[in-house]
């Protein structure tokens, strides 16, 4: 599990220098998973000790959003005087997102069926 869990966290650190050497405005932690992925490509899929460490940590995942959840219950008061520009960017958010999945698929499926026809 500590060989499983260190590779991991190599991937992490991998990452965020490479974030910080070529001035990229991606986290650090991302990189470091398209790193693991291309990684797990070229082994043809994860070890047993990584499919178990990963497992184990997913389980505990709600762990966490502890200290998101402590902060966001510290700065209610400020969360209560910018509800309504949050509310506003929320629901933008959503229905801009909402908007592009909607349109991307139907691209994708008008663009199917035309290849289909042929």
């Amino acid at each position: 599990m500590i060989a499983a869990f260190a590779l991991l966290l190599t991937f992490q650190l991998a990452g965020e220098a490479l974030r910080v050497a070529l001035h990229l405005p991606v986290p650090g932690p991302v990189i470091g998973m398209g790193l693991l992925l291309v990684y797990l490509i070229a082994r043809r899929g994860p070890s047993e000790s990584l499919r178990t460490t990963s497992g184990n940590l997913l389980q505990n995942l709600s762990l966490m959003f502890i200290p998101a959840g402590t902060g966001v219950m510290l700065h209610g008061a400020r969360l209560f005087d910018e509800a309504g520009p949050i509310l506003v960017a929320l629901v933008a958010s959503t229905v801009l997102g909402l908007a592009a999945t909607g349109l991307t698929l139907h691209f994708l499926t008008r663009k199917g069926k035309q290849e289909g026809s042929r």
